[in-house]
Order: C-alpha cells, then sequence, then structure tokens
C-alpha cells in the first residue's frame, strides 16, 4: 500500500527530478558467485608465478574483504580498482587486458544482473512526463563498470549523471554525495526526490541533505519511526501511480 509518512498531500514537495539508489532498486544482482568470476578473469592471465588457483584467491579476495569492512561501515568506501590491484599484485599475476575491462568481466561472470520489477516501464513514465534521473549508488565497482551495466540491463534510460561511491570515497548516508548530485542537476534540493531500497542510506541520507525520499519497500517491512516526511512504495506501479495522483509543478 502506499503510504506518506508524516506529511499531508500539501505538504509533499515539487518536483522537477528524481534520482535512484542502484542495487535493489532499479536493478538486482541475484546468484552472486565470486568463484566464477575469478575463474573468467584466469583465462586472461599472463603470468602466474606463485600458480596460484582461482579457488585460492577467491578465498584470499573474500578475506581481504573483510578485513576492509569496518571502514565501509564507518562511510569509507573502496574502488574495485584498488582492490584488484592489490590482491593481484600480491601473487605477481599480470593480464592481457586492461583493469577496467578486467572488472567488467569480473563482475558479469558473478552475476549477470536483470532488474526490479516495474524499473524500465517506470524510468519510461519519468521521461514522457519530463521528469530528470540520476542514480547514486553505494558500490565498490568502479562508476565506469557501473555506467556500463546500467546501460546494458537498462538500454532505454536518460540518467543525467551516475554517481558510484567508489569515485568518491564515502558511502551514502553521506549528505555530501547527495550535495554533489544536486550541483549537477543545477537545482535546490526542494525539487528533488531520492528513492532506495535502504532506509538508513536512502531515506535518512536523501532527508539529511534536504532531499524528499521515497523509500522502495517491496518486502513490505514495518514503516520506520522518524520524525521527517516520507513516501514508502511497494512497487514501481504504485510509484508512478502515486506521482499521477498528486499534483507536480515543472518549472
Amino acid at each position: 500500500m502506499t503510504r506518506f509518512f508524516n506529511c499531508t498531500e500539501r505538504g509533499v514537495p515539487k518536483l522537477e527530478m528524481v534520482v535512484f539508489d542502484y542495487g535493489e532498486t532499479l536493478l538486482m544482482e541475484t546468484g552472486m558467485d565470486f568463484l566464477k568470476g575469478e575463474r573468467e578473469v584466469f583465462r586472461y592471465i599472463d603470468q602466474n608465478p606463485s600458480g596460484i588457483t582461482p579457488e585460492d584467491f577467491c578465498r584470499f579476495g573474500n578475506a581481504f574483504f573483510a578485513d576492509i569492512q569496518p571502514c565501509r561501515d564507518l562511510g569509507f568506501e573502496l574502488h574495485e580498482w584498488q582492490a584488484l590491484r592489490a590482491t593481484y599484485e600480491f601473487f605477481g599475476l599480470t593480464f592481457t587486458l586492461p583493469m577496467e575491462e578486467l572488472e567488467c568481466i569480473l563482475w558479469d561472470a558473478v552475476s549477470l544482473g536483470e532488474q526490479v520489477p516495474g524499473a524500465s516501464s517506470m524510468l519510461d513514465d519519468l521521461h514522457k512526463s519530463g521528469i530528470r534521473t540520476g542514480v547514486i549508488s553505494n558500490i565498490c565497482w568502479s562508476g565506469q563498470a557501473l555506467a556500463r551495466r546500467m546501460q546494458r540491463l537498462l538500454p532505454e534510460n536518460w540518467f543525467e549523471f551516475i554517481l558510484a561511491s567508489s569515485e568518491y570515497g564515502i558511502r551514502k548516508p553521506n549528505p555530501l554525495l547527495f550535495q554533489i548530485a544536486l550541483r549537477k542537476a543545477g537545482l535546490p534540493p526542494e525539487k528533488v526526490w531520492y528513492c532506495g531500497d535502504n532506509f538508513q542510506f536512502d531515506v535518512c541520507g536523501a532527508h539529511a541533505a534536504g532531499i524528499f525520499p521515497v523509500w522502495l519497500n517491496r518486502e513490505g517491512r514495518e514503516p520506520e519511526d522518524v520524525d521527517f516526511p516520507y513516501l514508502a512504495v511497494s512497487s514501481w506501479e504504485e510509484f508512478v501511480d502515486i506521482l499521477h495522483h498528486i499534483e507536480v509543478q515543472n518549472i
């Protein structure tokens, strides 16, 4: 059920742009298999002086990410190229392809990804309504790889920018990422909505930057008890429906 919390219809902000989270909001990565990814990357090895196997390397990589996870929990982000460079060079591995290609080969083998139901038609509806769109994602993968994946899985999109936390060293809910998006959009926060599936990162983060938050709550979790207004929807179809029923003024 579509619901506004802590606001009235009159209090719902005017809208010129909607910015989205990536994972579990627009696209999903089901059945992730990092060993499959490493096996694919190992096809492009040029030198492997220690003779490490994909299985051993995958275990090492998992331990490496477990070690740096506390830093991510504190709001700092690692860039995938840094992680790959540290782990590959530790074992003296060299490859016949550059890092940007290896990263995409790895990610696509780990999980090809798929659309969240209704995402493509929702984006099309926003475009037809003249509402601009962008993306902010908490993600280790590079911004280049993220943009490439979104273009592959959502080819009919009109995103004006795609911000990956890996390129900035910080993660949502840090309001700086949202403020950078506002700067790129050339809009004040009251004309922008932000949509995501994570209440802390997306809803609270957007609110801290003065942006009206939309919580994509596909799992039907209980509403969070906060003292600021937000919209909760269970699907993109509901989101589009409510946009058609509230007064939206494009200036």
